[in-house]
């Protein structure tokens, strides 16, 4: 009987291979441990197909695993393969579309199944309507993904207050999942586009990488200021 714990090449292989585990002092593992570790290493590798490890040589061994490697690279590159189609497919937007109330029901309800729409209610001449135009121009480039449109309020929805202006509406399959109405509830004129990209993750409307809130917290503001404060002293 072979020592498992010894020096050799038969040992190097199957050490290399994570069949037997590191040499150890004082290791108890019999030959016929080692055979059986092969041949249910084999057997997951081949999908449990029987293989007759005594008439492999050891480079029959290696072609073995280099075919199990290549086959598991070869459903790796399928997958994203799929995946990267999957996401062209969803890919067909990229910019803000102008809509009626005539589009509304086409574009916003009927969009399609797992399609998300973000639908801004503006009118000209609100500063804030037009920084979140650019803002959502930006972000449609960003992620094509998500259909993003815009309409003239009352055009859109008639009689529908300019108190409420800018209005963000965020539709999924239909149904709508959010809403932000009105300046206090984005912001103001110094919400960034960091700040509404975050605000749309949240919902779910865009994958944005964003996790955590981008907008400054007053408390840090303040500790900057008198920092700053102290320093010119």
């Amino acid at each position: 009987m072979q020592d498992p714990n010894e020096d050799t090449e038969w040992n190097d292989i199957l050490r290399q291979k994570g069949i037997i585990p590191e040499k150890k002092k004082d290791a108890e593992i019999t030959e016929e441990q080692i055979v059986q570790m092969l041949e249910n290493t084999i057997d997951q590798r081949t999908g449990n197909v029987k293989v007759d490890l005594d008439s492999k040589t050891l480079d029959e061994l290696d072609e073995l695993e280099d075919e199990e490697d290549e086959h598991i690279l070869l459903e790796y590159r399928r997958k994203r393969i799929a995946e990267m189609q999957e996401l062209a497919s969803k890919s067909k937007y990229g910019d803000v579309c102008e809509i009626s109330a005539q589009d509304y029901v086409q574009e916003v309800n009927q969009a399609g199944e797992d399609i998300w729409v973000v639908l801004h209610l503006y009118k000209q001449g609100i500063p804030l309507c037009t920084l979140i135009n650019q803002h959502l121009s930006s972000l449609a480039r960003k992620f094509p993904t998500t259909k993003f449109l815009k309409s003239i309020s009352t055009t859109c929805i008639p009689n529908f207050p300019d108190a409420n202006l800018p209005t963000i509406f965020v539709y999924k399959d239909g149904n709508m999942e959010k809403q932000f109405v009105g300046p206090i509830s984005l912001r103001g004129m110094k919400l960034t586009e960091q700040e509404l990209e975050w605000m749309l993750g949240e919902v779910g409307a865009v994958p944005t990488k964003i996790k955590d809130d981008p907008k400054p917290k007053v408390r840090d503001v303040l500790f900057a200021k008198l920092e700053n404060e102290n320093n010119d002293w």
